[in-house]
């Protein structure tokens, strides 16, 4: 893994970019400046982020984290990006719940200031779990804390999730239902089928991802619950740690309207992404970390709420992740980073964990 490249996460100019911000900075705060503009390490690959200080006559502003949609033009994760709705959903979160949602500043909808629709939010200062090399890798802050405080930050980071699903009024997070006909669960799992569609429009399709969809028809849920306000992303790598506490939850272009379960195996599921990679190339990783049976255990205890169906939602979880890594290998293959694949058995083969899927798929995972 370590010889592998790290796909690239942006077609952007750090240096042009700040100076446009430093133009429209003006119209919002006359006399403004950005300065110190990077992109931080953790920068994903779908939407991205700037990280900058706003130089003023005035007392200044903290440090602010600038969340930019994907440029349209360089061959994006996901098809579309809709800073409205991450901004509304931010600032909902913020006022019906006790969760560190950052202060959001600004929703910028035109593009013409920065090619496409941003917004801003206060910095927060701490740690976040990193994703390359991963956490469950030895050489991090996590990695190399004692049991007691992993065994914190876990119980903190699902108390998040129980706090969201439990405090946002349903009705509130109308505007997050997904579009179709059927339950919550049915037009997720059909707006899933969509992106998968759009991913491989005029491309090798994937023989596993497929078989996962008919297995999930299989798996589903006798009785799926009512549903809530979904964070979409919910994993350690998109909380900001003062310690061992989360100090700011992060990125919510995922959220929807949803049952609880939906970000219960992805929370799950994103861990032993990880921890499954970790084992294959040769390392321990953190097997007593975030496991399934104490996350759904801290969940219901935190909610009353037993978690039901986690076979299907730790696959779902699988099956939307391994939609996701299909794009970023053909992403790669645009870019000329990686090879095309020449038979749908390849297609399988770019995505990272198709071996875990397929496992879950045969029903031999756990």
């Amino acid at each position: 893994m370590a010889s592998t490249p790290r796909p690239r996460t942006t077609t952007r100019e750090p240096e042009e970019l700040a100076r446009r911000l430093t133009a429209w900075l003006d119209t919002r705060l006359p006399g403004a400046k950005a300065v110190d503009v990077t992109v931080p390490e953790s920068n994903g690959m779908s939407s991205e982020t700037l990280l900058f200080t706003v130089e003023h006559p005035e007392p200044p502003l903290r440090g602010c984290a600038l969340r930019l949609a994907a440029d349209p033009a360089a061959y994006t994760v996901f098809p579309v990006y809709d800073m409205p709705r991450q901004y509304r959903t931010m600032r909902l979160v913020a006022e019906r719940t006790d969760l560190p949602v950052p202060r959001v500043l600004w929703l910028e909808k035109d593009p013409r200031p920065l090619g496409v629709p941003f917004l801003v939010m206060e910095r927060v200062e701490g740690r976040v779990p990193p994703d390359v090399m991963p956490y469950t890798y030895e050489g991090n802050w996590l990695h190399a804390a004692t049991d007691a405080e992993r065994a914190r930050l876990e119980e903190a980071s699902v108390r998040i999730v129980a706090r969201l699903h439990d405090q946002v009024p349903a009705d509130e997070a109308q505007f997050l239902a997904l579009p179709g006909e059927g339950s919550p669960l049915r037009r997720h799992v059909t707006a899933q089928r969509a992106y998968y569609a759009w991913v491989v429009s005029g491309l090798p399709r994937s023989p596993l991802i497929e078989s996962a969809f008919d297995r999930l028809e299989e798996l589903w849920p006798h009785t799926e619950g009512a549903p809530v306000l979904n964070w979409g992303d919910a994993r350690i790598g998109n909380i900001v740690y003062a310690g061992f506490e989360p100090a700011a939850v992060l990125d919510w272009e995922m959220a929807a309207l949803a049952p609880r379960e939906v970000d219960l195996g992805w929370l799950v599921y994103l861990h032993r992404f990880f921890q499954d990679l970790t084992v294959s190339f040769g390392q321990p990783g953190l097997p007593d970390f975030l496991r399934r049976d104490r996350v759904e255990e801290t969940y219901a205890r935190l909610t009353g709420h037993t978690p039901r169906a986690m076979d299907f939602y730790t696959l779902y979880a699988a099956l939307r992740h391994a939609i996701v890594m299909l794009r970023v290998a053909y992403r790669q293959v645009h870019f000329g980073e990686a090879e095309a694949p020449g038979a749908p058995e390849d297609a399988d083969a770019l995505i990272l964990h198709h071996g875990s899927l397929a496992a879950m798929v045969q029903g031999s995972y756990w």
